[in-house]
């Protein structure tokens, strides 16, 4: 990586320093597209740091013939491709093995994402991502990296008391997989605007043995009624307070949100605890992929040099 290319990108555009401790935080950040979203980008070598984990989020309806077809051009961009495997729209083991199949031989994929998915009824005989984990079908292929879905604020789909029984039980369970699993395993979760409660929940998981390391959802920069409709839909719990009193604020109300907050204090609080179990921060691109990379790019210092500038 040339020097100068770090010394152009060492200041966010607005001349402000960058934060040493969210640059350090943001190194390796890993993004979210769909099949439609990236099909708006040029090249991501423009846009995205070498090296980037780029995740396909499989919304039902999608061809699976469209899916692979995204993961290869991103492949072929030179970025590591993590697709979702959502266990609610995978009608049997056959179907799983045939994605794997596919993705493996048309796109090099080697790393997925498996996750219950947000469907209510199950188009099959899958319901949870440990039965699609249990198939060992991802071992058979020689995967070499397998996420879980992680919800620092909970998740009514699977607790609809509001409790977390369901979701605490089901990391205990992938806890124990990741010890046979040959895959390197993370948990990558849900996005929220609060880093005090994800800070708890972090501690709690450790606290309880749970040592997968986490990959920290975050939302990218977007109009702030955006977030509030997507933060609804997925469920955020209590850090949608955040976005609220924002809402009510009218000089901030027109103004885009950005994450700088919630990163600084995770930052800060990483920094100051080594031990902290957050090791990456994944995006979810609400207001747009280019908005969210060129975010990172301005905030993010040598974490945000996109491939095409960094020689």
């Amino acid at each position: 990586m040339a020097l100068f290319n770090l010394k152009k990108k060492s200041a966010p555009e607005n001349g402000g320093a960058v934060n040493p401790q969210v640059e350090s935080f943001l190194q390796g950040y890993s993004i979210e597209v769909m099949p439609r979203t990236a099909s708006k980008v040029e090249d991501f070598r423009d846009i995205l740091p070498r090296g980037t984990r780029v995740y396909i989020a499989h919304i039902e309806g999608t061809p699976i013939e469209e899916m692979v077809e995204t993961a290869k051009r991103i492949n072929a961009e030179g970025y590591d491709v993590m697709p979702h495997f959502p266990a609610r729209i995978i009608k049997d083991a056959a179907t799983l093995e045939n994605w794997i199949a596919m993705y493996q031989g048309e796109a090099n994929v080697e790393q997925a994402l498996v996750l219950a998915g947000g469907v209510e009824t199950p188009h099959g005989e899958f319901d949870a991502s440990t039965q699609l984990l249990e198939t060992g079908l991802f071992d058979k292929a020689g995967f070499k990296r397998l996420h879980i879905a992680g919800h620092p604020e909970g998740n009514k789909d699977i607790d609809p008391d509001g409790s977390r029984k369901n979701v605490d039980a089901a990391l205990q369970w992938k806890q124990r997989f990741s010890e046979q699993t040959d895959a390197e395993m993370a948990i990558a979760t849900q996005f929220a605007f609060d880093a005090k409660p994800i800070i708890a929940w972090a501690d709690a998981l450790r606290e309880a043995g749970i040592t997968l390391p986490i990959h920290i959802g975050i939302a990218g920069p977007a109009k702030l009624q955006t977030l509030i409709k997507f933060a609804i839909a997925c469920g955020v719990g209590p850090s949608l307070k955040v976005l609220q009193k924002r809402a009510m604020d009218v000089s901030k109300l027109l103004l885009p949100y950005e994450p700088t907050d919630v990163l600084a204090e995770l930052a800060a609080h990483k920094a100051a605890h080594p031990e902290f179990n957050i090791e990456k921060v994944h995006f979810f691109p609400l207001g747009g992929i280019k908005t969210n990379a060129g975010w990172v790019t301005d905030n993010g210092g040598s974490a945000g040099v996109p491939a095409s500038q960094d020689t």
